[in-house]
């Protein structure tokens, strides 16, 4: 089974990455903040994931000539 890791390839990445997070979470509203949200469901963190991945497509393919 191939390894996995959450380690941010760019470091200085790291602020804007949280921030893109949180602009997803308000979006789908999902109350997530900087610190411990362990007390959020799986199906509430899943949903930030997948509104982030949405934005993600959609800057691409409004990107692509």
């Amino acid at each position: 089974m191939a390894s996995r890791s959450n380690r941010i390839l760019v470091p200085e990445a790291r602020e804007a990455l949280n921030k893109f997070k949180l602009e997803a979470a308000q979006e789908v509203g999902t109350p997530l903040t900087n610190g411990y949200n362990g007390d959020l469901t799986s199906r509430q963190n899943g949903s930030v994931g997948g509104q982030m991945v949405k934005k993600i497509i959609q800057d691409y393919e409004n990107n692509i000539k």
